[in-house]
């Protein structure tokens, strides 16, 4: 029976024109980098491309390891970083102007990234190195732990901002909302109110989990350090998921919320009110 390839690692996805890269720096432990273009957007071939089968990728890696190395080979984290040698953005979320209408994007291509890492079988922990907005805020919070840069040697913000351009949230974002985020006046600040959270502020309403320090100089030090703290947590989460169970886990525990995730978008949007209807 033939065997498939060892793994080889940085590999950069897609092959042609790669906007995603896989590196392992340690045994356990996976880093994908978003690097497309500078703000790295949730495009339909960054998701269909390059994240998901990146994911696919991990999960072989991990399953591989479990079955090969007695003892440790369940181990694992997974971390998501925005472009390293930057500090300006983790993600600036769908270009709206392309899926404006489309709600089979989310059906098709959103929700099931979304619902991929809600269920995923190892921590993931999200390395908020920048700006975090829209789209880029849902792939954080869908992650299982988000460390965040201090804002110190650049501003950082956290932010659902689609009220302020007159966007109406597809289903499956108040759903993911409401699991991970329990706290209703928070819930009213991040979808009604479009709040710019700071890093402090989003550590203080339990957006965040952790905020990395990234005062100095350097123009990848701010990102570098994120990554360093995302790091420090991911060694200390890398053994839940040893056993098998954490991906079962997450799976009854988002229940409702994946059920609603798993919805046709299509049949569950709520168009903006017509200009005629509000004279």
């Amino acid at each position: 029976m033939p065997h498939d390839p060892p793994f080889t690692f940085p590999l950069s996805l897609p092959a042609s024109q790669p906007i995603l890269t896989i590196t392992y720096p340690h045994d356990g432990l996976w880093v994908i980098e978003l690097h497309n273009g500078e703000d790295s957007r949730l495009t339909e071939r960054l998701i269909v491309d390059a994240l998901q089968p990146a994911l696919d990728v991990v999960e072989k890696h991990w399953n591989e390891n479990r079955r090969t190395v007695p003892g440790t080979g369940g181990e694992g984290a997974l971390i998501i970083v925005g472009k390293r040698n930057q500090d300006k953005f983790f993600s600036n979320g769908f270009v709206y102007e392309k899926i404006k209408g489309n709600s089979g994007f989310f059906t098709d291509i959103a929700n099931p990234l979304y619902a991929r890492l809600l269920t995923y079988p190892i921590p993931t922990i999200a390395a908020v190195n920048g700006h975090c907005f829209a789209g880029g805020f849902m792939l954080a919070l869908c992650c299982d732990y988000r460390v965040m840069t201090d804002g110190s040697r650049r501003r950082a913000w956290m932010c659902m901002n689609e009220i302020h351009f007159g966007a109406p949230w597809p289903l499956s974002f108040t759903a993911m909302l409401n699991t991970k985020v329990s706290d209703h006046s928070t819930r009213r600040r991040i979808a009604l109110e479009g709040h710019r959270f700071t890093p402090s502020e989003a550590h203080e309403a339990g957006i965040i989990d952790r905020v990395a320090s990234c005062s100095g100089t350097g123009v990848d030090l701010g990102t570098e350090n994120v990554l360093k703290e995302a790091i420090k947590l991911a060694k200390e989460v890398s053994g839940l998921p040893k056993e098998g169970a954490f991906g079962a886990i997450k799976t009854f525990l988002y229940r409702d919320c994946l059920q609603i995730v798993g919805l046709d978008a299509r049949e569950h949007t709520l168009p903006l009110p017509s200009v005629a209807a509000k004279l």
